[in-house]
């Protein structure tokens, strides 16, 4: 495994336009429970399943039940950046990363210190009304009593993106972009199994994609390397 981990150091300092594809397994190790692993979220027993309860259609007509659920696992707001996250700020500052592309809502990378991030599927800290779209704080949200209300009597959305809605074009666009022009992709944390995400993979057209993750993906077999690591134990490594 060493000499994986120093085949990935040797990319980095071989490149200059770096992008850094993550899931939930970087913030695993900060303590947030990711989904699909067997200690993860759809695995736990809960009146409805996690899919349906985070979907806009169980949002609209059980929102009371959805703010239950979401209050109780989606709040993020007392976790730390771990290793991977200050790593990636350390890349950034020295104008090696271009660009973190993420599918978490945690906003761990901003708290990090990670100036240009594309959030996939939204984030807990960017709240709105639904009616008049005045905006919230997560604080807000999170310590509210049942449905989280405007003081316009609306109802106040996360801006995360829930099953059945679309990803921001913008976001997405400018994530494909990034990835286009890399000529390293790093894909750390993630199985790479939630589409549209999954897919972006694909714009890569560089020659040094590395896929850091615990458990094989479907898209070992196209990466130069992969790591079946923590990505805490190979970040730390770098210097």
């Amino acid at each position: 495994m060493d000499n994986k981990i120093e085949e990935f150091l040797k990319l980095i300092d071989n490149s200059n336009n770096i992008v850094f594809f993550g899931g939930a397994g970087v913030s695993t190790e900060s303590g947030i429970p990711d989904f699909r692993s067997k200690d993860g979220l759809y695995n736990q027993k809960y009146d409805y399943p996690p899919e349906e309860i985070l979907s806009y259609s169980f949002f609209t007509n059980n929102t009371s039940e959805f703010f239950k659920f979401y209050k109780e696992k989606m709040n993020s707001l007392n976790f730390k950046p771990n290793i991977t996250h200050i790593k990636l700020v350390e890349l950034e500052k020295v104008g090696k990363l271009k660009a973190v592309v993420t599918q978490n809502i945690d906003g761990l990378h901003q708290k990090a210190g990670s100036k240009n991030v594309y959030e996939l599927h939204g984030s807990i800290y960017r709240n709105y009304c639904m009616k008049c779209h005045k905006s919230y704080n997560a604080e807000y949200v999170f310590n509210s009593k049942d449905i989280p209300r405007c003081t316009c009597g609306g109802i106040i959305k996360p801006d995360v993106v829930l099953y059945e809605e679309g990803l921001d074009e913008n976001i997405y666009e400018n994530a494909i972009i990034s990835i286009q022009k890399a000529d390293m992709l790093i894909v750390g944390g993630t199985s790479l199994t939630v589409y549209p995400a999954s897919l972006l993979i694909n714009y890569f057209k560089g020659n040094k994609l590395v896929l850091i993750n615990k458990d094989a993906t479907s898209f070992d077999n196209k990466a130069d390397l992969v790591i079946n690591e923590s990505l805490g134990d190979v970040f730390k490594k770098l210097k």
